[in-house]
């Protein structure tokens, strides 16, 4: 178990992904793989490499995502468009510098199209329904600048029907209080200057309860600690200015405890196998704690901060101060 972020194997780690070809989980994991890139990605550039990939490859391989008749893009080539894969492939392509290769009306059009008369957005023309969804919208036309074309008051009347009396938020109207959902619904609220709707000081209490004794985070109550809350829990903290309501001393030491000091990699926790989901959401924890070295996160858009500032869209948001060592 390590004290440090072991950053060259990580990095090493996210560069192999690709090399899995012959393996039977790399085919498994295709409905996931333009998310993946996001991921991976973006866990680079938080650590300072984000040239470790072929960027023309990677652009490559987005755009032959790309579904001329829907207008949109999907995980994987010859799969279903969704709104998931279609914002993971925007911010890989403006992380990228290459957002001039796709029509943005079409995928305005697309998006737009997905919402439902409740306010709530479906993943794609199969009709699943959820928050998640509503975040990827708002994320996704605020990056390309069209979110005036959005009906702000139906999103947002949706959003507030999923708020409990604990402060939390489901994934629809009626569900359980879930770390995740909280950040979407938190996010999205934020993206849409509308964080009026949170009952701030009941929702960070709850937040701030998901730190259990080891130092990790869980999404809900009674539930095990998972280093993917360490974004989902301490990006909505970020967004109220509530980040030292969590033992962020605690939080550090679990997230590293659970890096893969061979393959590298980060794991849910501690033993477990490592994945790029938990190394990206690892990685993000770490930089809104104000882990040295590493480069600042917007914990809105989840992606480098210097980027959504450079588009004039950033919000309110407070990270721990950047520690020299």
């Amino acid at each position: 178990m390590s004290t440090s972020l072991l950053v060259p194997q990580h990095v090493a780690y996210i560069k192999a992904l690709g090399d899995s070809k012959h393996e039977l989980s790399y085919h498994l994991s295709a409905h996931l793989r333009m998310n993946a890139v996001y991921w991976g990605l973006t866990a680079l550039l938080i650590m300072g490499h984000g040239d470790a990939l072929d960027r023309d490859e990677m652009i490559d391989f987005v755009m032959s995502c790309w579904d001329e008749e829907a207008g949109a893009f999907s995980a994987h080539p010859d799969h279903d468009v969704h709104l998931l894969s279609t914002l993971s492939a925007i911010q890989i392509l403006l992380m990228q510098n290459a957002l001039n290769r796709v029509n943005v009306g079409r995928i305005v059009k697309f998006i737009l199209s997905l919402q439902q008369p409740s306010g709530v957005f479906a993943g794609d023309a199969f009709g699943e329904t959820d928050t998640r969804f509503v975040y990827c919208a708002v994320n996704a036309l605020s990056l390309l600048g069209k979110l005036d074309e959005l009906d702000i008051e139906k999103t947002v009347a949706y959003i507030r029907r999923c708020r409990n009396f604990d402060g939390g938020f489901g994934h629809v109207a009626g569900a359980e209080s879930h770390a995740s959902q909280v950040f979407v619904c938190v996010a999205a609220l934020a993206i849409l200057d509308r964080l009026d709707e949170v009952d701030q000081p009941t929702l960070c209490w709850w937040l701030s309860e998901r730190q259990l004794p080891n130092g990790g985070l869980n999404g809900r109550p009674e539930k095990l600690e998972d280093v993917c809350y360490s974004f989902w829990v301490l990006s909505a903290l970020s967004i109220l200015n509530k980040l030292t309501w969590i033992d962020s001393s605690k939080l550090e030491g679990f997230i590293l405890s659970a890096q893969d000091t061979e393959s590298g990699g980060i794991a849910d926790r501690p033993g477990d196998m490592p994945d790029v989901f938990h190394t990206i959401f690892g990685l993000a924890g770490l930089s809104l704690l104000g882990y040295p070295t590493l480069v600042d996160l917007d914990p809105v858009y989840c992606m480098p901060a210097s980027i959504i500032e450079n588009l004039g869209l950033r919000k309110g948001w407070k990270a721990l101060q950047r520690r020299s060592s």
